[in-house]
């Protein structure tokens, strides 16, 4: 009997000793750190790109007028001095592709190397230039003259970049080679060079724009200076078509020089 008592006591008591530590809270696991991943803009990206071209040229051209010239009323051959004739104004837009090395993620110098191609809507339509005719034996005068368009249909360029990333946002400085086909008809492949800057800013993750839903979505503003090698000399010429009232001109040799305003979009491969 005295040791069934015992039994019965001990039994209770490790009873309650069980539901009294049901009772005590429970000790949770602490917390998992996750860093979140630094940006960097290292890595190879490609995108789209448009916006609009202006002639940023300052050329003269002459042109010798016989005397038969209907644009000659002196009734004497002269010389025709046109000035900023040239039509390197209109759409652009095209393609890019490069890569960036960031040396310190986050904020820092960012290096990278770019590469486009651009169709160009520059030069395909007449307008009306203001120029100087000089007759030989007389006084000079203005002369508004009535010139068809001189066509370009590309322009490309390969690029250093160099900049500043401020985490999400980079200002960056361009230049390097550039390529393009002739103003004068545009059968002519000519080079040169090109330089400009501007801003790029990477989407965040939960942009409404970014539809990749990743880091790796950038935009981007910039303005290029193009400057390309002068054209093959064609002699200094004039055809005047009176039914339409435009003069067609074939100039010497000169440079092409016109500047790109643009916006584009990229998607830069790895996220981080």
């Amino acid at each position: 009997m005295f040791k069934k008592l015992l039994l019965a006591t001990a039994a209770t008591a490790l009873l309650a000793g069980a539901a009294s530590a049901a009772d005590l809270p429970r000790r949770a696991a602490p917390p998992v750190f996750v860093p979140v991943p630094v940006f960097t803009w290292t890595g190879a990206y490609f995108g789209i790109n448009a916006g609009y071209g202006f002639d940023a040229s300052s050329n003269s051209d002459r042109y010798n007028l016989p005397a038969s010239s209907v644009l000659n009323s002196y009734g004497t051959s002269g010389v025709l001095v046109l000035n900023n004739s040239d039509n390197h104004e209109g759409f652009v837009g095209g393609g890019q592709v490069g890569y960036n090395y960031q040396f310190t993620p986050g904020s820092g110098v960012v290096v990278g190397i770019e590469a486009d191609a651009q169709y160009t809507d520059f030069g395909n339509k007449s307008r009306t230039v203001t120029g100087t005719f000089t007759p030989n034996g007389g006084p000079a005068q203005n002369q508004a003259v009535r010139i068809a368009g001189n066509e370009m249909n590309f322009f490309g360029t390969v690029r250093g970049r160099l900049g500043y990333a401020f985490d999400r946002v980079l200002f960056y400085g361009t230049g390097g080679f550039a390529y393009g086909d002739g103003a004068t008809g545009g059968d002519d492949f000519r080079t040169g060079y090109t330089a400009g800057g501007g801003i790029e800013y990477a989407l965040p993750t939960d942009s409404f724009f970014n539809f990749f839903k990743s880091s790796a979505v950038t935009l981007k503003v910039e303005g290029l200076y193009v400057n390309l090698d002068q054209e093959n000399g064609r002699g200094s010429r004039s055809v005047y078509n009176p039914r339409t009232d435009v003069l067609s001109l074939s100039s010497t040799a000169r440079e092409t020089e016109f500047a790109v305003v643009r916006a584009g979009l990229n998607y830069k491969f790895g996220s981080y």
